[in-house]
């Protein structure tokens, strides 16, 4: 359905900064700015728009887990208090993959569609992506966007718990990852995961593996209080099966009761446990599969679940099950 009304959440990024002495840096003001261009693009076809600025803008290298909360707290108000019936997120592109992912998890059942932009480089710059993204993204809502979280980049409208940021230097630096996805999907919404229902941050931890990990590393990290940790595994799933002490670090940490989730490293990959027997002998440390998910998509799942209070059982359940389409075609 297309939109008609649509909030604007500036958070900083690229596509505001301004040039100080030390670079680019998160500028606020850029509503005028916006509607100062808006005025000049005559050929297109925009919906009315409130905007809104959490404060203070970031670098989206600065993004963490209590940022996610803030996005998803003003997206919730400028729906169900403003009366918007869609969501334009404007957002650094060092993370926006990250937050994208995220958000798709912490609003499961939000009604309308939320758009997340930003641009490589800034607003007013030379030969800028930054009007293009801004008000393609705009242009597509009008024209009708299904409810859900995506990305609008370079052109394209994606999913956004199956993207990555793949290049640093052009424009068309997003894209959807091929990679084979199979898991079953969800039933129904539980109630504590709806978009409504409050969150809080938790610490987890990515590690990939790499010839000539030692446990001793592996062990700290665990003991660190993390209570999810998503492995990178090679190919399809494996990893130092024949390492005793490795495998016993992460039974320990899955009976104390961490969450453990296994990716592949791979861009094209998919974890299938079973095909080799170092996958089997990893995944019977209590590894939960992430299939074909993204590194960003499993770590905004665990994100989402761990901070609903789920129980370890729980998280691995509903981990394994596809909830908005991150693991399932």
């Amino acid at each position: 359905m297309a939109s008609t009304k649509i909030l604007v959440l500036y958070t900083g990024g690229t596509i505001g900064m301004q040039q100080t002495a030390s670079g680019l840096a998160p500028a606020s003001g850029f509503e005028a700015r916006l509607r100062s261009q808006q005025s000049l693009e005559t050929g297109r076809q925009l919906p009315n728009w409130v905007f809104r600025e959490l404060l203070p803008p970031l670098d989206s290298a600065n993004m963490n887990q209590a940022n996610w909360l803030t996005m998803a707290a003003a997206i919730r108000a400028g729906v169900e208090q403003d009366g918007c019936d869609a969501v334009l997120v404007l957002h650094g592109t060092d993370t926006l993959a990250y937050s994208a992912a995220a958000l798709s998890f912490l609003l499961l059942g939000l009604p309308v569609p939320v758009v997340l932009t930003g641009s490589m480089r800034p607003a007013g710059a030379p030969d800028s992506d930054a009007w293009g993204n801004l008000f393609g993204a705009m242009q597509a809502l009008h024209q009708g966007v299904a409810a859900g979280v995506h990305l609008y980049f370079n052109g394209r409208l994606m999913q956004g718990n199956r993207v990555s940021k793949l290049g640093s230097a052009v424009f068309d630096a997003f894209s959807e990852l091929p990679r084979r996805r199979s898991a079953a999907r969800a039933g129904a919404i539980p109630a504590e995961l709806d978009y409504r229902q409050p969150r809080q941050p938790v610490s987890l931890a990515v590690l990939p593996l790499y010839p000539g990990i030692q446990a001793a590393q592996v062990e700290a990290l665990l003991a660190s209080g993390v209570r999810g940790l998503l492995l990178e595994c090679y190919g399809s799933g494996t990893g130092p099966s024949d390492d005793a002490a490795l495998l016993a670090a992460l039974q320990s940490a899955h009976d104390r009761g961490v969450v453990l989730a296994a990716i592949s490293q791979c861009p094209h990959g998919h974890v299938e446990f079973a095909t080799y027997a170092a996958g089997s002998r990893l995944a019977s440390t209590g590894l939960v599969s992430a299939g074909g998910m993204t590194r960003e998509a499993a770590l905004g799942k665990l994100f989402a679940l761990l901070g609903a209070g789920l129980s370890q059982a729980e998280v691995e359940s509903w981990f394994a099950l596809d909830l908005c389409g991150e693991n399932a075609d």
